[in-house]
This record gives C-alpha cells, structure tokens and sequence, in this order.
C-alpha cells in the first residue's frame, strides 16, 4: 500500500512526457561526462546542445540543468591568438534554452541560478574598438576580455539578458528581461533597463 501511495504521488509529479524527456537528457548527457573538467551528480545537457567547446575548462555543480539549444564556449584558441579560459557553474541552477556562455577569461556562475531563455553571458567581444580591428570582419578579429564575469548565488536573469564582461552580479539579484548587465549589480537589487540601472535596493 505504502508503495503504491508513492507511485501514485509520482505520476501526480511527474508527467510521462516530461520523464521521457529527462531520461532522453540523461542519456545525452552521458557522452560527454568525461569532456568536462567536472560534471556533478544529477546535473544534466537538455537534447541537444548547439555547440560546445573547449569542455575540459567548464566545470558544472550537481544538480544543474542546462537546457537544449546551449552554446558553451571555453576558448584556448583564436585566430592564433591563445587564452586561458575557465567557466565554472553552480549547483542546482537551471540555465534555460539557447543560452549562450562564451569565455576567453573566467566566468563564475553561482548556486541557484536561474537563467530564462535566449540569455548571453560573456567575458569577450570580438576585437577591440579600435579602427585597425573594425575594419577587419568580426569574425577574423582576436578575441578580446575587459575582465572576469562573476554571477552569484541565487540570481534570476529574465528571458534575453545580455550580461557583458568585467560585471560582477552580486547575490540574489533580479534582471529584467530584455535588459544589458554593462556594470557590477549589488547584492539583493531589482535591475532591468539597456544599460541596466538598479530599480529596487532590498
């Protein structure tokens, strides 16, 4: 009887479709394990990823998920030019569809963080602002890093958040959608805005 209760509670939780689909994820998922510099338990690729480089600088904290359509880009190379990247992420975090994480230098992304979809994080652009990079194509221009990105604990980014690099978000910061993170966010604020101001300080 005690059994069967939880089998029903489980059914109740959990729709057919979406264990399918987590199994489906798993199994993707299993490949690439030994890619990553570090992959924690129960942490899981949605199916299927865009594109993923440079994995064995990307480290993943247990229980994340990150979701289909994900770029991962740890960059050592690039038009000759050679970097050190690193890319860690948190426990229990949930990075939603098409994100976009790209790294020449470092990003940290705490614990708890929640992502909506279509979100860029990123530590470089293409070349400088300068008229000998600008007259080259963005794509054959070095990859160049103003600093770090560091994102911390239990942060929220809304749908289409562009966070640049050199920003430090502290913990617990909320990002409207639509808004570009170009400078560090104290902890406990509500930010949204192109470029992003604080609306409210807790």
């Amino acid at each position: 009887m005690c059994m069967q209760r939880k089998y029903m509670n489980f059914m109740k939780k959990y729709s057919v479709r979406s264990v399918v689909e987590a199994l489906i994820d798993l199994v993707y998922t299993l490949p690439y394990r030994g890619c990553f510099a570090h992959i924690g338990k129960r942490s899981r690729l949605g199916f299927r990823a865009m594109s993923l480089i440079g994995l064995k600088h990307i480290s993943i904290g247990e229980r994340t998920f990150i979701g289909a359509g994900v770029q991962l880009s740890a960059w050592e190379c690039y038009h000759g030019k050679h970097y050190s990247p690193s890319v860690q992420i948190g426990n229990r975090c949930r990075i939603r569809e098409n994100c976009h994480i790209t790294a020449v230098n470092s990003i940290t992304i705490g614990n708890g963080v929640l992502t909506g979809t279509n979100v860029l994080i990123t530590d470089n652009s293409h070349g400088e602002s300068t008229r000998e990079q600008m007259a080259l194509s963005p794509v054959d221009r070095p990859l160049f890093s103003k600093g770090p990105v560091r994102v911390g604990n239990n942060v929220w980014l809304g749908n289409n958040v562009c966070v640049m690099p050199g920003v430090t978000i502290g913990d617990g910061v909320v990002v409207g959608a639509n808004s570009v993170v170009t400078h560090d966010l104290p902890a406990y604020c509500v930010a949204a805005g192109i470029p992003a101001r604080v609306i409210k300080q807790l």
